[in-house]
């Protein structure tokens, strides 16, 4: 008797139900997605089964390169931004951000899912079934990069180029103290509360002068979920089974303290 058959699922990613050879899976997935301007743009989702993180990368419109990090070891998420600079206002090359928060549980699928993914049509442009909800997070704490390791062995080579600008939440660092973190890797940022004449770098006109300053990215498309699905076997016995994904699309803005404006020429009032 034949099994059951996948049901035909032409615009999405499919699971190959069989494992991948080996104890850790590695993988790599190129999907064409479209950029809110209408771009379109090569997202790279890479899956590490062995150490159970996923990472995807895309390159945004004004030509900066995100990338998420999900360490699921840890419940730790590292977005990170390398932001082109404007040479001809004093800028270097690029500058990178980095950003960590806690990883919750059901947000991505698991790393060896993911390491699982194939495409049927790689030339197919895709939208995220779902869009979740804008978060706006508060960074107001600095990761000190020689200890950030304990937090998730990731942030060495993730955020290599963001020494300087690594940056938390404060209740993100009340849970991961909790688990036993050292706190020396962590320092609260000034704030408004602290310094009254701190504004947001949009309204502040002078470019040396500390300031808020706020960066938004999105994640035009990620796996967010599996989908099941239902087969009987001769003896009427229904079983479920792993029969494909649902896509996702979801946007960050991050707020954090800069010493100067100059540090946040993107921000400004339009």
């Amino acid at each position: 008797m034949r099994g059951p058959r996948l049901p035909a699922l032409p615009a999405l990613l499919w699971l190959a139900l069989a494992p991948l050879p080996g104890p850790a899976a590695r993988a790599e997935l190129r999907v064409r997605v479209r950029l809110p301007g209408g771009q379109v743009t090569e997202e790279s989702l890479q899956a590490d089964s062995g150490s159970d993180c996923i990472s995807l990368e895309l390159r945004k419109a004004d030509g900066a390169l995100i990338t998420l990090t999900a360490d699921f070891r840890q419940e730790v998420k590292i977005f990170r931004a390398l932001i082109l600079g404007e040479l001809e206002r004093g800028q270097s090359q690029f500058q990178a951000l980095c950003f960590v928060t806690r990883l919750h549980r059901n947000e991505i699928i698991p790393s060896e899912s993911m390491a699982k993914l194939r495409q049927k049509n790689p030339k197919t442009v895709r939208q995220a079934e779902e869009v979740r909800g804008l978060e706006h997070l508060s960074m107001d704490v600095a990761v000190n990069f020689s200890k950030g390791a304990q937090l998730s062995s990731h942030i060495h080579n993730v955020c290599a180029e963001a020494k300087e600008a690594i940056y938390t939440r404060e209740e993100d660092v009340k849970f991961w103290l909790e688990k036993g973190m050292d706190g020396s890797m962590f320092e609260v940022l000034p704030q408004t509360s602290d310094l009254p004449d701190l504004q947001r770098c949009k309204l502040c006109t002078d470019r040396w002068k500390p300031c808020i300053c706020s960066y938004s990215l999105s994640i035009e498309w990620y796996p967010c979920m599996l989908k099941y699905c239902k087969s009987r076997d001769a003896a009427g016995k229904v079983s479920s089974y792993k029969c494909g994904i649902r896509s996702c699309q979801k946007g960050y803005t991050f707020d954090y303290y800069v010493p100067q404006k100059q540090l946040c020429l993107w921000d400004e009032e339009t």
